[in-house]
């Protein structure tokens, strides 16, 4: 496990840290760090189910960033322990101890997308700033983390027609996780299983059964 990530320049690493940050509040605080060939993927789960039973959807959120070519990683680490290297503006220190939270033991393939129709990112953002409304109002005074789970399971995991059918929380993760900027249609796709809702800043992937509401368009390999 190296004990730094080292980004093409400053303005990379600060825009990891800073989805790392708000990956850390979203309840979930780790990130997966996967390295390759010149390309960093840290994703995050918005939302994860917790044990048998829970009826909260698996949404990641994942954003691709440049980084060292020698760099080979694949770890899960506390995402607000993320930081800055103070001696170097263009890397990111790391935390020493590794997790392994559930989630990060499924993973979306990387090839067989299929097109289907988009979304438009206006449309993800009101959906998901209602949400956050019904969360809050359904959220009692200092109410326990199952409490608060429960709620927001029950917001969250519906789906939405205006989504394609897709979990309410593709809509969450894009608006949390800082994807949405201006005006821009989310591109869809499918794969087995899995959807991935692919803006300029990220892609939000959602495991679960097919939509129905997403046409298939076309064959599609990795992006």
């Amino acid at each position: 496990m190296p004990d730094r990530l080292l980004f093409a320049d400053a303005d990379s690493a600060t825009d990891a840290a800073t989805f790392a940050r708000r990956a850390s509040r979203l309840g979930e605080d780790a990130v997966r760090l996967q390295a390759s060939d010149g390309v960093l993927a840290m994703t995050v789960a918005a939302l994860a189910p917790r044990g048998l039973g829970d009826p909260t959807p698996t949404v990641l959120g994942m954003r691709a960033l440049a980084v060292d070519p020698e760099l080979l990683c694949d770890v899960v680490v506390t995402a607000s322990a993320l930081a800055v290297d103070p001696a170097d503006a263009s890397a990111l220190v790391l935390p020493a101890t590794a997790l392994t939270p559930a989630w990060a033991g499924i993973a979306p393939p990387r090839a067989g997308w299929t097109a289907a129709d988009g979304v438009d990112a206006s449309t993800l953002a009101a959906k998901a700033r209602a949400g956050v409304a019904a969360v809050a109002q359904q959220v009692p005074t200092d109410a326990g983390e199952d409490v608060v789970r429960t709620v927001r399971a029950a917001v969250w995991a519906p789906p939405d027609p205006q989504l394609g059918d897709l979990p309410l929380g593709i809509a969450f993760a894009a608006f949390a996780l800082g994807f949405i900027s201006g005006a821009e249609t989310a591109q869809v796709f499918r794969s087995g299983p899995w959807t991935r809702v692919s803006l300029q800043r990220g892609h939000v992937l959602v495991r679960g059964p097919l939509a129905s509401g997403l046409t298939a368009v076309r064959a599609t390999g990795p992006r």
